[in-house]
């Protein structure tokens, strides 16, 4: 077997232990492995105790990524998130000593319950993979990967996200309540995290990245990405459309679940399957369309929208 396929083959029995430890939600694994092997980071928005840690800690194990997980709070400070320069007697001088940051997964637990200065801290890292303390710059592991997990707003002590910080977020998804019949797996004793082991490696994900990026968009494809994105321009519920880098996120993760389904050609069909979870929590209600369920408003611009 050459590399190729048997990385593949790794990917295709990472998605099977992760579903083994995300009962029933399937969909939402695939779309949290797309949203990795596109390059961009994932906001995981729901109630507590659904998951959302669990699929976090599990995409680490199951990749071999190095892990580290960040309670954020009301008193947590930037610098607990990149770290500090301390001072060395014996050397005489200031050094770095790096923050949780510095992981290839970073879980930003309960983003929205920091204040939006350390919900800053993050946007430098997410958009270039790097951090610059007392002006000197510091580059971030390979492969580097946010997921941070939101509560909704209207429970108590949440700050919303600003703007810049959710477009840093390539996808948006919400896992939901388990089916009942999962649900009781669960009761039973299902699989935990700390039974999975990795099927993967870092060097492994870097690779797929990189397969990503070489998937077949042609021409045809683009057209209907740059229709559905125009179309989000030209539609009243939202204040603003989707960005030329909403554009890109949305062509980088149909490439991505392309790529899961063992293809080398993006079709349609891959755009309109990641379409919701780009789009959604960057297309922000306009006055004329608050109160609307967002995510009915995209699917119904997603069907206005026909194919080239």
């Amino acid at each position: 077997m050459t590399a190729r396929p048997r990385i593949l083959a790794s990917l295709s029995e990472a998605q099977q232990q992760l579903g083994r430890i995300v009962l029933g939600k399937p969909r939402q694994v695939r779309l949290a492995l797309a949203c990795m092997l596109a390059g961009g980071h994932l906001l995981l928005e729901d109630v507590p105790g659904v998951g959302k840690t669990t699929l976090a800690h599990a995409l680490a194990r199951t990749l071999g990524l190095q892990y580290q997980r960040v309670q954020f709070t009301s008193d947590l400070l930037p610098a607990d998130l990149i770290g500090v320069s301390v001072f060395m007697r014996d050397a005489g001088e200031f050094r770095f000593h790096r923050g949780p940051v510095f992981a290839q997964l970073v879980l930003a637990d309960e983003i929205n319950r920091a204040p939006p200065k350390t919900q800053s801290a993050l946007l430098e890292a997410m958009a270039e993979h790097q951090v610059t303390h007392d002006g000197v710059t510091h580059a971030l592991p390979t492969p580097f990967f946010v997921i941070a997990t939101q509560n909704p707003l209207e429970q108590i002590g949440t700050h919303a996200l600003p703007e810049s910080q959710l477009d840093r977020f390539t996808m948006r998804i919400s896992l939901g309540y388990p089916d009942p019949s999962f649900e009781r797996v669960l009761y039973l004793g299902g699989a935990s995290v700390t039974e999975t082991t990795s099927v993967m490696s870092a060097e492994q994900v870097v690779a797929l990245q990189a397969a990503v990026a070489k998937v077949y968009a042609g021409p045809a494809l683009v057209d209907y990405v740059l229709a559905l994105v125009h179309a989000t321009r030209a539609e009243g519920s939202f204040a603003a459309g989707l960005s030329p880098r909403g554009g890109l996120a949305l062509l980088a993760c149909a490439r991505a679940w392309a790529l899961l389904d063992q293809r080398e050609m993006v079709v349609p069909e891959d755009v309109q399957a990641v379409f919701a979870a780009v789009a959604s929590h960057r297309l922000l209600p306009s006055g004329a369309g608050k109160g609307a369920n967002q995510t009915s408003v995209v699917e119904r611009l997603l069907a206005s929208v026909s194919i080239p």
